[in-house]
């Protein structure tokens, strides 16, 4: 036998003196097999050190082993430690459950093919909407992460966005603040705007007024959060403490107060949201609002799998309270 040529199903069959469906069968954990039969397939197959094609297993049960991430696009997005875990995540499950990852950045304008997948999931829902409408009509099986979806027939896992803004607030109002500035994330996004929600609210529920002022909008980036920086670092009466929506906005601010000669928490208190690791290597070590990223894209490919192959029905609604993570940027008055 030529040692170069790919071992095939048919030579394990040959080998073994069983028929080619026998060895599918084993393969497959099919228990109509002979325990002797079995003995000689597990046998050939240990001598040809086989390894069954992962997908013709599936199309052979019906099933498509690919999986689809839509991810939004916006500027940086490879920048982005909200991408970046997100694509970590559903990339490690995929791995582990021994599926094809097919990536696509999506806005408003481009088509989004779904023929070649067994399903898919969105990062979000920024100006695509249309796209997981028409993947749901479809019947291609959907979960949409970091989106609370209301009035469509969709799975999703989302973050209680609101509930992370209110502890963010909450836990600077306890150390004495009162002149608290917000910058937002992308207003445009669901996030955003339930984070800057949920803030605005803890405030009133404290009965706190804060100037217009001191609510800048941002985009997430660091560029957004200098610019909001300046203007509140420039106001007669700046404020005592930041929530940003963002880490990497909430770093920048922090860089920023300190070229000005301020110093952190010891004039301005800074709480982010995320928890990304630079938050802990910055001047100073940054308390943050943590989202488990990786945690829930790992599980959207977990009930999407188990959708697909039919061992789940939706609809699958999970909503994940964030969490305050207390370092070194804030301080009581």
């Amino acid at each position: 036998m030529n040692e170069k040529r790919k071992v095939s199903i048919e030579d394990v069959a040959q080998r073994a003196g069983v028929s080619i469906t026998t060895v599918s069968r084993v393969i497959n954990k099919v228990p109509t097999v002979s325990a002797k039969n079995q003995a000689k397939v597990e046998e050939a197959i240990a001598y040809f050190k086989y390894k069954p094609d992962v997908s013709a297993q599936r199309l052979a049960r019906g099933q498509n082993n690919t999986i689809g991430l839509v991810m939004p696009g916006y500027p940086g997005i490879f920048h982005s430690y909200y991408a970046i875990e997100l694509i970590r995540g559903v990339g490690h499950a995929c791995e582990t459950f021994r599926q094809d990852l097919v990536f696509h950045i999506a806005n408003r304008d481009n088509q989004l093919s779904t023929s070649s997948v067994g399903g898919v999931i969105f990062a979000d829902i920024i100006e695509n909407k249309q796209h997981v409408i028409d993947a749901v009509e479809a019947g291609v099986p959907c979960m949409v992460i970091n989106n609370i979806v209301e009035g469509m027939d969709v799975n999703y896992i989302g973050v209680d966005n609101v509930e992370g803004g209110k502890i963010a607030i909450d836990y600077l109002e306890g150390l004495g603040h009162k002149k608290i500035a917000i910058i937002t994330g992308n207003l445009q996004t669901q996030a955003g705007k339930q984070r800057c929600d949920g803030a605005l609210e803890m405030l009133k529920s404290k009965g706190i007024e804060i100037p217009p002022e001191y609510i800048i909008q941002g985009d997430y980036s660091r560029r957004s959060a200098r610019l909001a920086a300046e203007k509140l670092f420039s106001l007669a009466s700046p404020p005592t403490a930041v929530f940003a929506a963002s880490d990497d906005m909430a770093l920048e601010t922090i860089a920023y107060v300190v070229e000005k000669g301020l110093k952190v928490p010891d004039d301005v208190s800074v709480v982010g949201f995320d928890d990304n690791p630079a938050a802990i290597y910055g001047p100073v070590a940054l308390t943050t609002i943590r989202q488990p990223l990786f945690q829930i894209a790992e599980e959207s490919v977990r009930i999407l799998n188990a959708i697909v192959s039919g061992k789940k029905k939706g609809p699958v609604r999970k909503v994940v309270i964030p969490e305050l993570i207390v370092r070194d940027s804030c301080k009581s008055l």
